[in-house]
């Protein structure tokens, strides 16, 4: 054993580790991991038919009042979905409009006829919605937009005031021509077109009715219809007169005899009405909803303006009125 100092045992000691690290580094050698990414593309699925085999598409209800989508394939589309439904019962076909699908069906069972439903959760504007995408989806040509236009609430708040506007103006036309031309009635039927229309705006405030520009196109048509209904009233009351009867025979008989033309005349604007509102939305034409209500109101108004309104100032005008010069009153 030699005998060495503790400053010499130190040095020892450190040469030994910096041997040490000196071969860890020359031996250990960098490694690394390489790593690889898959990409997976997107599935495809076959398309079973296209839109061009769908013969006609309805919204209709089922036995318990439930909206649901009813549709009509072609020849050809019938033998194509019915051997597909055959083999895929139970599964879900999807409806696919502009790359986008808007339904998911599930097969029920198979259908051999061409005519089957959609059925769901449907609302009555969720299945008009899918009734029309169906409907125009299956049009052999592509959509493309040529314009679009955003009306802000300004330009349709302007457009409404001149509306109202012009039809002031057309009033006040009308209820001049009536003084002028029916004289004494002509004046009871401005006091009726009065009455009428305070009732049908309140009629408006109740239900509510929202006037946009087809309602307030309806409420002029209907003012129409109620002007003309007083036309034939006092028309009839001056042929009384002509004929030589006296004023509230004349005027009972003259009510008698325009009722079947005004009767008939705003039964068949009301059908028409029913059938606008009723069918407005089924062809995506909602617009018309709004004029077909305000005329259907304005025309059942109308009709009591006429017959109960009209009557009722004219009996009390000439109650209290008994003019000697018919010509001069009534415009004979």
């Amino acid at each position: 054993m030699s005998n060495i100092s503790e400053e010499q045992a130190y040095s020892l000691i450190d040469k030994e580790i910096k041997t040490d690290l000196n071969q860890l580094t020359s031996s250990a050698s960098p490694t690394a991991t390489i790593t690889t990414t898959q990409t997976i593309t997107d599935t495809v699925f076959p398309s079973v038919m296209t839109g061009a085999m769908l013969d006609s598409v309805a919204t209709t209800t089922d036995q318990l009042g439930k909206p649901e989508v009813s549709f009509t394939l072609t020849s050809d589309g019938a033998k194509i979905f019915a051997d597909f439904t055959r083999t895929h019962q139970g599964k879900i076909l999807a409806i696919v409009l502009d790359k986008k699908v808007i339904s998911t069906p599930r097969i029920q069972e198979p259908i051999e006829d061409g005519k089957g439903v959609i059925q769901g959760n449907f609302t009555l504007e969720e299945a008009n919605a899918l009734t029309v995408q169906l409907r125009y989806g299956s049009l052999p040509v592509p959509l493309k937009v040529s314009e679009t236009r955003t009306i802000g609430p300004t330009l349709g708040e302007d457009s409404l005031r001149k509306s109202l506007v012009a039809g002031a103006i057309g009033f006040a036309i009308v209820i001049l021509f009536m003084l002028l031309y029916y004289r004494l009635p002509g004046s009871v039927a401005v006091l009726a077109l009065i009455t009428y229309g305070i009732i049908t705006y309140a009629i408006y405030r109740f239900i509510p009715v929202t006037l946009t520009l087809p309602g307030v196109a309806g409420f002029l048509l209907s003012t129409g219809s109620a002007l003309d209904a007083n036309i034939l009233i006092f028309e009839r009351f001056k042929e009384e007169l002509r004929g030589g009867r006296k004023l509230t025979q004349a005027l009972e008989i003259g009510l008698k005899r325009a009722w079947p033309s005004i009767r008939d005349s705003n039964i068949a604007t009301i059908i028409t009405s029913v059938i606008l509102f009723w069918f407005g939305s089924t062809f995506g034409a909602t617009i018309v909803k709004g004029f077909s209500l305000t005329l259907m109101l304005g025309v059942f108004v109308s009709l009591f303006s006429a017959m109960i309104v009209t009557r009722t100032f004219l009996t009390i005008v000439l109650h209290y009125i008994q003019p000697s010069n018919y010509s001069r009153w009534f415009g004979l």
